[in-house]
């Protein structure tokens, strides 16, 4: 049996992606398989995504044990996390669950950026993968991981988690270094790379816009009016027409709100709502400008060969996940939101680029789970 574990099903547009990467990757390799993947929301996450691999089922039991654990301090949760997947009567409730992730022959913390100070809680994750494994003998692996930034006097804490794991893989530099010369660590990119092709762009029936917005309102640094008011004055200096302007959004609602504020400036925009763009596809295309918050937005489209302008909606988080595309040359535009970029010209990642991180990734893949 083999049990993943990533942020599915809250839903988020990129979190969604990776685990159907990973579902749709080990359908071909061990359709026969049982896979379990644990995850917060395992009810929405089953219908989205259903019918990707024959045997997928899905819990929340690592999850569950996060927020179990009575501190919001992630030394603490790890630890209490870690003994509980020993002992399963510290958690009684999940001891079903405990004892399933027990029998795991590879436990795999799949990727994105959910094991990171923004969320302390989280690092009872790794905690578990590494308690599960010890008692099943098995093979604890990560890919595709965002690790930055750190919680508060947290700098020792996955060094002491990861020896538990015999592969180690992240998506940016900063998060290597984190791991320092704990465990030999491999960086293949976003876990997205795995599944990178022309299915995830299938927007049917209509002419795409000339330029994109996916614009959050969660994590925000700055006021919602405040980002607004950037795009806002962006689109004004760049002669944009509503007409021209499409919106996507990433989480639904939570990607809606700030789009409300320019709503009554852009009559006539096309909004793409998260289960369209779930069902048909991304609406991206070469020639198109992109203004993004999102990471995984600006991944697809400047693989499309969009350009764009990333705006790093905080100080720490958003950067490194925005810089580790910019550094595979994306050639987007980085800005803070607090002056108004030049359009970007030119077109987004070269295509040898992409090709390269599929390799990679599906080197990294085949380490884990066989060709």
């Amino acid at each position: 049996m083999y049990y993943l574990v990533g942020t599915t099903g809250y839903p988020n547009y990129g979190d969604e992606l990776i685990a159907a990467a990973w579902l749709r990757h080990l359908a071909v390799v061990a359709p026969d398989k049982d896979v379990w993947l644990d995850c917060p929301s395992p009810g929405n996450a089953a219908v989205l995504l259903d019918g990707l691999h024959p045997r997928a089922r899905f819990t929340d039991t690592f999850w569950r044990l996060c927020w179990e654990a009575p501190s919001d301090e992630a030394w603490e949760v790890a630890h209490w996390v870690r003994r509980a997947m020993r002992d399963p009567w510290t958690a009684v409730r999940f001891a079903a669950g405990i004892e399933l992730a027990a029998t795991a022959e590879i436990v795999h913390l799949i990727g994105g950026g959910y094991v990171t100070g923004m969320w302390p809680r989280h690092y009872g994750l790794p905690a578990a993968a590494a308690g599960a494994v010890e008692r099943s003998g098995g093979r604890a692996v990560m890919t595709g991981q965002g690790l930055w930034p750190l919680p508060e006097y947290g700098e020792g804490l996955l060094p002491w988690l990861v020896p538990s794991f015999e592969l180690v893989d992240v998506r940016d530099e900063p998060s290597a270094r984190i791991l320092g010369d704990a465990t030999a660590v491999s960086r293949t990119g976003d876990d997205v790379f795995l599944d990178l092709g022309p299915h995830l762009y299938r927007y049917p029936g209509e002419p795409l816009r000339e330029v994109m917005l996916c614009l959050q309102s969660d994590l925000l640094a700055m006021p919602r009016p405040a980002l607004a008011a950037f795009v806002r004055s962006t689109l004004r200096d760049w002669g944009v027409t509503p007409d021209q302007v499409g919106v996507v959004e990433g989480i639904p609602g939570v990607d809606r709100a700030v789009f409300d504020l320019l709503e009554p400036d852009l009559p006539g925009a096309r909004f793409y709502p998260f289960a369209g763009v779930w069902k048909h596809g991304l609406p991206a295309e070469a020639g198109q400008t992109w203004i993004s918050t999102r990471f995984h937005p600006h991944l697809l489209a400047a693989a499309a060969g969009a350009n764009g302008v990333a705006v790093t909606i905080n100080e720490e988080y958003y950067p490194v996940k925005h810089r580790s595309l910019t550094d595979l040359g994306t050639a987007w535009t980085v800005t803070d939101g607090r002056t108004t970029p030049s359009r970007p010209s030119g077109g987004g990642l070269d295509a040898g680029v992409t090709r390269r991180m599929g390799r990679e990734k599906a080197g990294l893949a085949a380490r884990i789970y066989g060709a």
